[in-house]
């Protein structure tokens, strides 16, 4: 059997109404100065565990709000006041992109290292501050995983960094907090979440640890998905989505995503497409362009997906892509990169931009050259 390493919070806390106990947590580990990163659409409904903190007798500094694309301007200016503020914590409560910002805030705000350094896998050299993170979105997994990702204007491209040293001391999920999640954002995170899981499974380095969670976290996700999108006051269903979005969170550190995301950076990069729209839309067609590599592994996810084997693996799979293009159109997501108003004439550019992402393209269970990126976004538009 390969060998996996599990990267993942040494403390994952699970379930509704379980956020307030981080500031157990920090008291617990003598903070004092704690910096607060969030979202101008989050901080009016945090109100009362800010209140929480501050009666601990922690000293909360509040970072600017981080937006729904940081880049990698906005993160160079942020770190310089973060790094003037002295804290000691930062406590994360956002979507993705408020976790990976503060994941690197909190790694690099008593750091030498500029952020340009550490763009790859292993590349930073520590951490000093203690790390929390909850997630308000279900979602992308940050808060358990050793990733974080940045917009680069300049180059058009979200890069990743990938570093034991970006895995929080502990993660809150609590479902409560996704409840006032906006339809179109539920569906884009659940669909991100969903992808998570599915790259996971079909991997050239899956393994049979990570597969449990990404099998349980494709089901959940696929089940509940759709009446999370209508209805977001359905406990059930929110707690369902967190629950997949955290199995597909613990994907990514041991085994992580593949064609999917690498060509969806593009996407994000040039065009700003919300991240799980981008992987919604490709997904179909990168799972089509390797079946043949796995046609078993890809009738498992059909099966996960809850359609039933129908004739040869093969079948069985395109019936469970059938299934996510279904369920991704019940959630109101273009199904076309022409509906997204990408000129066709971007689509080799696209190519050659996503084969740079080789950190995720290394784990495709079959290789993609720029012929193949370009033959999956033809397919896509």
């Amino acid at each position: 059997m390969s060998i996996v390493t599990l990267q993942q919070p040494p403390r994952i806390v699970f379930g509704n109404g379980c956020a307030p106990q981080s500031v157990e947590f920090l008291a617990q580990r003598c903070a004092k100065r704690v910096l607060l990163v969030t979202s101008k659409s989050v901080r009016p409904q945090i109100e009362s565990l800010v209140d929480a903190l501050k009666k601990a007798g922690l000293e909360i500094v509040e970072s600017k709000f981080i937006p729904a694309e940081p880049t990698l301007n906005f993160f160079e200016a942020t770190l310089a006041e973060v790094r003037a503020a002295k804290v000691d914590s930062v406590l994360a409560i956002g979507g993705g992109s408020v976790i990976d910002v503060a994941k690197l805030f909190a790694a690099l705000s008593e750091s030498s290292q500029k952020i340009s350094e550490v763009f790859g896998i292993n590349l930073l050299t520590s951490r000093k501050l203690t790390l929390v993170c909850l997630p308000t979105t279900a979602g992308t997994g940050a808060e358990v995983s050793p990733n974080a990702i940045l917009l680069d204007e300049a180059s058009e491209l979200k890069k990743g960094v990938v570093s034991p040293y970006l895995v929080a001391d502990a993660a809150f999920v609590d479902p409560l907090l996704t409840v006032n999640v906006p339809a179109d954002i539920t569906a884009a995170t659940g669909l991100d979440a969903l992808t998570h899981c599915i790259e996971a499974y079909a991997n050239k380095f899956a393994h049979p640890i990570v597969d449990n969670y990404a099998l349980r976290g494709i089901e959940l996700i696929s089940k509940n998905l759709v009446t999370a999108v209508r209805d977001g006051k359905n406990l059930e269903a929110r707690a369902a989505l967190a629950l997949g979005s955290l199995y597909g969170g613990l994907c990514l550190g041991p085994v992580n995503t593949a064609a999917v995301h690498a060509l969806a950076y593009p996407l994000g990069g040039k065009f700003r497409i919300a991240h799980g729209v981008s992987n919604a839309l490709l997904l179909p067609h990168v799972l089509r362009f390797n079946f043949s590599a796995a046609p078993e592994r890809h009738a498992e996810i059909s099966a996960a997906l809850g359609v039933a084997r129908n004739g040869s693996a093969l079948t069985t799979a395109e019936n469970g892509v059938e299934f996510l293009s279904q369920l991704s159109r019940d959630c109101g997501v273009p199904q076309k990169l022409s509906a997204l108003n990408i000129p066709r004439a971007a689509i080799p550019e696209m190519a050659k931009a996503a084969l740079t992402v080789q950190r995720l393209l290394k784990n495709n269970l079959r290789p993609v050259t720029e012929a193949g990126a370009v033959q999956i976004y033809t397919a896509a538009y």
